[in-house]
Order: structure tokens, then sequence, then C-alpha cells
């Protein structure tokens, strides 16, 4: 039975209530502190688009090349790459920055590495066979508009919703999302997400909620019944919440990510916290014992 208005949260709140504790770190530079950093103030998404059969262990090896490449050459960029376990077949690497001009110097550190430049040139043609499409967008972390920020130790998945905003409806957007943060601070202390808003790349006009899950779990405590937020909101604010979301929100989609350490570069310090998920030690070959051929029995 399809519930009303009033018996349901909203949308963004349904979507913002994360029941993990391994909230977002992506800071793409290792500062020492074992992962625990807090998300970036920039994030640069680069996503690509798999060929149909051309993902899975073929894209896993095809990505091995980039790594292969920074590790020999020493380069600096370091990144952590999601699969697609909805929606089309892709791959996101994410990459975290304090400021764009931090981004830049990474940039040219490459650039100025001849011998780098050429390994990854090679590995994107590589790579390309397997691809339909590419494309990259750069978002700016929203504090005030996150709740409950930390680190990435023990996520497995991620999920990803994209909230795209009428023009001219922002301070709406603003006004929504101060409300659920309210409600969510009060009736749900384990609810946790960082929000970006989209700087550059297609359409504009954008948010992204991430909460990372330490298993799909967590996803089957968010989608089945809980009313606390609901309760604590009341009718009045239930209603509000509705007409500000019909008014202000012209798109908005949903999607479940896994994390590939095998397609990722993470810093040091994440590697630390967490060396047998990040770098796991290769299996030690079974050992076999010699024996003697057993004699033929007496014809």
């Amino acid at each position: 039975m399809k519930l009303s208005i009033l018996q349901q949260p909203t949308l963004l709140a349904c979507l913002l209530i994360g029941f993990c504790v391994a909230p977002l770190t992506l800071s793409a530079q290792d500062d020492g502190t074992n992962g625990v950093n807090g998300p970036p103030n920039i994030l640069v998404i680069q996503r690509e688009f798999t060929k149909p059969g051309k993902g899975g262990a073929m894209h896993e090896r095809s990505e091995a090349a980039y790594i292969h490449a920074l590790e020999e050459g020493k380069g600096q960029p370091h990144y952590l790459a999601l699969t697609s376990l909805t929606g089309p077949d892709r791959a996101l690497f994410f990459s975290g920055y304090t400021s764009l001009t931090a981004w830049e110097q990474e940039e040219k550190s490459v650039a100025r590495n001849a011998a780098l430049s050429s390994s990854l040139d090679h590995a994107m043609v590589a790579d390309g066979d397997l691809l339909s499409q590419t494309d990259s967008s750069v978002w700016q972390m929203q504090k005030e508009m996150s709740l409950r920020t930390g680190n990435l130790v023990g996520a497995r998945y991620m999920r990803i919703s994209e909230y795209r905003i009428k023009p001219g409806h922002s301070h709406e957007w603003d006004e929504l999302v101060k409300m659920v943060l309210g409600g969510l601070s009060k009736s749900v202390p384990e609810a946790n997400f960082a929000m970006f808003r989209e700087v550059y790349g297609a359409g504009g006009n954008a948010y992204i909620v991430v909460t990372p899950l330490k298993s799909m779990t967590e996803e089957d405590s968010r989608i089945g019944p809980d009313t606390r937020y609901r309760d604590a909101m009341g009718d009045e604010g239930m209603k509000k919440l509705a007409s500000l979301e019909s008014s202000c929100i012209e798109s908005e989609q949903t999607n479940l990510f896994s994390i590939s350490p095998k397609m990722s570069r993470p810093p040091e310090s994440w590697i630390k916290a967490e060396p047998d998920y990040w770098k796991p030690k290769a299996a030690a070959p079974a050992h076999r014992t010699a024996t003697k051929p057993t004699p033929a029995a007496a014809q």
C-alpha cells in the first residue's frame, strides 16, 4: 500500500539517512593520519563506461597498467576506484585535493616526468579499447550541508545520490537541506554523509550525496520501516519538506557502487589502516609432499 506524504519521509531525507559507521574520506594527499583526514575540499570524478562484456577482470587488468606505471614512475596521483552495481556499467575514479591549485600541481608533476607520461599514454590506449565513453567533473565539498563525516576505514560500498536543482530555486534547496539536517541530527544519530556541489562538468547546478557502506546490511536497514525522522519533523514539517522538494528538485538518481581495491591507488595512510584490504598478500603455494609410487600388485 502506498504511503501518504504525511506517512513517509521526503525523498531527500530517505537518501540522506545512512546506517553506516565509516563516513567519507577521499583526500588523495597522504598526511600520515591513517586515513582519518576528512573529505577533500575539491573532488575530481572521472567516469569510464565499459563496453558490454569488457568490464570486470578485463577492466581490472587494464587499470593495473596505470597503477604499475605510477608506481614505477613514483607518480603523485592517488585515487579511489568504484565499480557500478546499478545503472550503466561504469567505473568511477575519485581524486581529492585541497584546492584546484593542488590539482594543477599534480598534473604538472606528471607532465614533467617524460617516462611516466609515456607509460600512461600506452596504458590509456589499451584501456580505451574497453570503453564506450568517458567524462570528468569537479565538485566542491559542502561542509555545512554534510553530516558527521569521517573516514573510509571498513567501507566496501558507496551509495551516491545526485540532485539537479531547478534554475532560480537554490534558496529553496538550501532551506530543504537545512531542515533535513536538523531532523536527522535530532532523530537518527547514525546518519552520516558528505555533500558536494558541482563546479565544472556537464549539466550544472547539481549536488551529490556520498555515503560509504560497510555492507549491504546497512542498505537493508535504510530502506526498511523507520519512523524516527518522521516523528521528529511532525506533520507540518513533513508538509513543508514535500513542498520544497517538489519546488526545487528537477531530477534525482541514486546508485550503488562497490569499492575496487584492484583499480585504486590509495595513499599510504589508507594502506597502513587496512593493509589486508588494499594490499592483500599473495597466497603461498600449496606444499606438496613427495610420495613414493605404490608398488604394483603381484601378477
